[in-house]
């Protein structure tokens, strides 16, 4: 089955906050310990280790340890030049993971690095040219589909989609782009745009979904997939935190059990119809598994979009 004919995508869950209960011995960072991005060379073992625990939890998209895997990103640690390496690796660390599996796909993972053009910390033209670079890896490696996630900014969002788009026109190549913004708790972008603004710019790309992640918990997400569900002709993605963290003695602490975060993702599923739904941070193997538990059986809601 390809990946745009399932009625369900389950993807998986967090990938920093779970490394972080890992074992990484300090030389295994090379000097640039925070760089997950860069275990994929170092250390492959903990992110083969964290695809095989959230395959084994359900989870039916691996995204690729690419998150901050541009050379804008990867400059701060002095690594701009190892961008290509980096992201090919991390596609076949996710190959190895499902070994074969039917129904499993990699999802080349482009996050919204670390300078916002809206905010005067790059011009577009630098942002797409190391955007298009990660991408040109991720899909000489052989992902599955593209998602370019926890996007701040609409302009940053844009460029990276038509970078995507792009890249795959001139590689002669089908392959589903996913997009997925991050709403803050007052209710925008970072810099300012809602949700219908999110809409808006985003609806003349042929894009497999929009969504959102990170940011928040489900329940701080109820109105943004509500005005998706209406206004958005594509699929639906909601891939929330385990819930708002809160600081615990001195600790980040995500607070939504799995089975609470399974209970709400069903809703945004039965009563919204989202149809592709997975973690951002906090969430764990346990999360997905309940999550998947939780959807077996089930179909999306039928949705009526007002355009």
């Amino acid at each position: 089955m390809l990946l745009t004919e399932c009625p369900i995508l389950i993807f998986d869950g967090a990938c920093g906050t779970n490394l972080q209960l890992f074992d990484i011995l300090p030389g295994e960072w090379n000097d640039c310990e925070g760089c997950n991005e860069l275990l994929n060379l170092t250390a492959p073992h903990h992110i083969a280790r964290l695809h095989s625990e959230m395959l084994a939890a359900g989870a039916m998209v691996l995204e690729t340890n690419t998150f901050g895997a541009s050379r804008i990103v990867l400059a701060e640690y002095g690594l701009q030049d190892k961008v290509r390496e980096i992201n090919m690796q991390a596609v076949e660390i996710a190959r190895q993971a499902i070994a074969g599996r039917e129904g499993r796909f990699i999802a080349g993972s482009v996050g919204p690095g670390t300078k916002l053009p809206s905010l005067g910390h790059i011009d577009v033209d630098g942002l797409k040219s190391a955007t298009t670079e990660q991408i040109a890896a991720l899909l000489d490696a052989g992902v599955d589909c593209l998602i370019i996630e926890t996007c701040q900014d609409m302009l940053q969002t844009k460029t990276a989609v038509i970078a995507a788009f792009e890249m795959l026109e001139a590689g002669g190549l089908e392959l589903p782009v996913l997009a997925s913004v991050t709403i803050e708790q007052q209710g925008t972008m970072l810099v300012g745009s809602d949700i219908a603004a999110v809409v808006a710019s985003l609806e003349p790309f042929p894009l497999l979904s929009l969504g959102l992640n990170c940011a928040t918990g489900p329940k701080d997400m109820v109105s943004h997939v509500h005005y998706l569900s209406q206004h958005w002709p594509g699929r639906i993605s909601v891939i929330p935190n385990q819930g708002m963290p809160e600081v615990v003695d001195g600790k980040t602490h995500y607070p939504l059990a799995p089975e609470d975060f399974a209970e709400q993702m069903w809703r945004f599923v039965t009563q919204q119809g989202v149809s592709i739904v997975g973690g951002c941070c906090g969430t764990s193997p346990a999360h997905i598994a309940a999550l998947t538990a939780r959807l077996g059986g089930v179909t999306p809601a039928q949705r009526e979009v007002t355009r």
